[in-house]
């Protein structure tokens, strides 16, 4: 056998075992696969747990949201994203990406109408951990002098995204950050409460993950950058109250900045 028909066989074998988690029958063309006791009794027994498998699971991913809605109502959730939307793979870290969907069609929990976006940051940050590793410093940034603004991009190191929200969500997930014993929420109760929104940054810093709030003109710059324009399209999205020079400091210091690249004419 050669080595790609082994891949998709075992890619194969892999689905057909998920699709067995969610159904009582497993498919036929798996029944080869589980004729030894123990493969059976083994996914009887991981059926059994799955609720505490998707739980396990989307703490790692939302851990900001656990916390905020505290252990018997993530558990509920997880098991009820387990039955409405399993994992279509094996890498249970990849599970997860329709939480924030599902906690904004939960009546119970339109009291505290931020959870859908602080959902959406913890989903954001962890796929920012899992992203690939960028260069330790970044590249030359001598394009910013040789080449015209219309003829010039600017790249920002993998997992960068950006979230607007009308809730201060990248204040809500830096307190979660702080020690416990103080009062670190209470400036988040009062922007809550005045329904402060923000423009949620989330980028990798070595191998550490941040979120840092921007300002309005920052936000529009950065997600002009993320969208692939050129730098004079994104100093233009960002306004005349843009300051570029701030921004590729805090950028530089932040890691957030791997280089430049030539847009051919």
């Amino acid at each position: 056998m050669s080595r790609a028909t082994a891949t998709a066989t075992e890619a194969l074998r892999q689905q057909l075992l998920l699709n067995a988690l969610w159904h009582d029958g497993a498919d036929p063309a798996l029944q080869g696969w589980l004729r030894e006791g123990r493969a059976a009794q083994g996914l009887a027994a991981y059926r059994a747990n799955a609720g505490a498998i998707a739980e396990r699971a989307l703490r790692v991913a939302y851990p900001t949201l656990a916390t905020l809605v505290g252990e018997a109502s993530f558990a509920a959730l997880a098991r009820d994203l387990w039955q409405q939307n399993p994992p279509q793979c094996g890498d249970l870290g990849e599970w997860g990406a329709a939480l924030p969907a599902l906690i904004a069609a939960n009546t119970a929990l339109a009291p505290e109408p931020y959870l859908p976006d602080s959902a959406r940051l913890d989903w954001l940050v962890h796929q920012a951990a899992r992203a690939a590793d960028g260069p330790n410093t970044p590249a030359a940034l001598e394009g910013l002098g040789a080449q015209s603004p219309q003829h010039l991009q600017l790249a920002l190191r993998p997992g960068s995204a950006l979230l607007a929200s009308a809730w201060p969500v990248a204040s809500l997930w830096s307190a979660h950050q702080q020690p416990v014993g103080e009062d670190r929420f209470a400036g988040v109760r009062a922007a809550i409460a005045a329904a402060v929104g923000e423009q949620a940054f989330v980028y990798r810093s070595g191998h550490a993950v941040r979120v840092a709030a921007l300002a309005p003109p920052a936000a529009a710059f950065t997600a002009a950058v993320l969208a692939g324009r050129s730098l004079a399209d994104a100093l233009d999205d960002a306004g005349e109250d843009f300051a570029f020079e701030p921004w590729l400091v805090q950028a530089l210091q932040g890691g957030w900045l791997l280089g430049t690249h030539a847009i051919p004419a």
